[in-house]
């Protein structure tokens, strides 16, 4: 089943660590789109299962869609609680992160629900595939956070060659026009996360969405130097923090142990953006963005038409 045949635009909205909030998961729903929640936002356990209750509850009888990521790397010591809460409330997808989703297949599967899983190459997507993946989403060079290196239109083409299932693409989707780009090149649907941060829905604080408001394309900066992996961070950000986009990261590592929605991590201290961070103007509502985003979407596709009519 496609479950964005029946949205109103084929978006998925990226579940942000420290951002994504319930509230948003469920305007995003409303508003015709797919919400995301990630696990390791909730601070205990039992503060995630309040939250999937929520959601269950707000969207399980208006038939919407939601998706729930779930970090599957072995240090992350909540997964076996997490699994239970998927297999209580059964969200309609589940993306896994950091990890091999063959661990979540068994209890997803079971009540007929989808997994998809993120990868930043074509050796990463075979191996899902592999693991009985029901969906990829592709993170292309230029994402927020822990972004991929391989530009969109290589990488779908590539990956399209031995994968013909529903295929997503993020990085740098913040308009209508790049969803309508990323359909026209292969993809099926597309994650955006930069543009929904500045949501008034969102977990960001003012600070954090008023950087955003003012950022463009050269406030972004690819570093290591904040986790040891390639990551794209605000300039500000960084600089606020006293970080120097040049260190290289030597001995940062991964550590998803412990309650990783209040320590002392990086990504609490350091804002995140990908390089769409232009298109933001405004503090909206979720409804708002996904509204111009529609009727951004709706002009690409006619003027691919205007195209069509000249050269076919």
């Amino acid at each position: 089943m496609n479950l964005f045949e029946t949205t109103r635009l084929p978006l998925l909205v990226a579940p942000m660590f420290l951002v994504s909030s319930p509230d948003l998961v469920v305007a995003s729903a409303r508003a015709g789109v797919v919400g995301s929640l990630p696990a390791a936002n909730a601070r205990t356990v039992e503060t995630l299962d309040e939250w999937m209750a929520q959601v269950h509850d707000d969207l399980s009888g208006e038939g919407l869609p939601w998706l729930f990521n779930m970090i599957v790397h072995s240090t992350y010591d909540r997964f076996d609680r997490e699994i239970e809460l998927v297999r209580k409330y059964q969200p309609s997808i589940v993306s896994t992160a950091l990890g091999s989703p063959a661990r979540v297949m068994d209890v997803v599967k079971g009540y007929g629900g989808q997994v998809f899983a993120d990868v930043i190459t074509p050796g990463m997507a075979k191996k899902s595939i592999a693991a009985g993946v029901d969906g990829l989403i592709l993170v292309t060079q230029g994402a927020g956070g822990h972004t991929g290196r391989y530009n969109p239109l290589a990488f779908i083409a590539e990956v399209r060659e031995f994968w013909d299932g529903p295929l997503g693409i993020a990085g740098c989707i913040s308009r209508g026009a790049d969803i309508a780009g990323m359909l026209a090149a292969g993809a099926d649907f597309v994650v955006s996360g930069t543009r929904f941060i500045s949501a008034k829905e969102s977990f960001a604080g003012d600070e954090y969405k008023a950087m955003l408001v003012g950022s463009g394309m050269d406030d972004i900066i690819e570093t290591k130097a904040v986790s040891g992996v390639a990551a794209n961070w605000m300039k500000a950000s960084l600089e606020r923090c006293g970080i120097s986009p040049d260190a290289s990261g030597e001995g940062k590592a991964i550590d998803f142990s412990g309650d990783i929605s209040t320590a002392n991590k990086a990504w609490k201290d350091v804002w995140s953006a990908g390089q769409g961070v232009g298109a933001i103007k405004q503090v909206q509502d979720c409804l708002a963005i996904v509204d111009e985003m529609h009727v951004e979407f709706v002009a690409a596709l006619q003027r691919i038409n205007q195209l069509s009519e000249r050269y076919l």
